[in-house]
């Protein structure tokens, strides 16, 4: 059950390392091989979007079918057992949401920055004529 808790995090250190990437100030011709890379990346990556989805589902499904421990009658061991499921249970939730906003983030610059070099292009078409 752990495994996919782990390569969603791997998965959101590598795209918040790929937004990092993407707003350093870099040298133009550095910039645009970046840009190019990543936009080559970004369609494969867009699975993490239905597997954060599937992984939320699965949170949900799993705390509305899981048994309360509110009264009187749960030990202190199974109330600390119920709060740390459901810590784990917020976490994973963070997780999966930053997964997809840091998808969507890295899309959207990358977007940015194709879109300010065909502007630069037309614009140094416009100047030559």
């Amino acid at each position: 059950m752990a495994l996919q808790w782990m390569i969603l995090a791997y998965i959101v250190a590598a795209e918040a390392g790929i937004a990092l990437l993407l707003t350093l100030p870099t040298p133009k011709l550095i910039k645009n091989q970046i840009v190019s890379l990543v936009s080559l990346i970004l369609q494969p990556a867009m699975t993490v979007v239905p597997f954060a989805a599937f992984q939320l589902l699965d949170i949900y499904w799993k705390s509305e079918h899981r048994l309360m421990c509110t009264g009187d009658v749960c030990t202190a061991a199974e109330r600390d057992r119920y709060e740390k499921t459901t810590y784990k249970a917020q976490r994973n939730i963070v997780l999966c949401i930053l997964s997809c906003l840091l998808y969507w983030c890295v899309y959207r610059i990358a977007k940015f920055y194709k879109d300010i070099k065909k502007l630069e292009e037309l614009e140094k078409r416009y100047k030559d004529q």
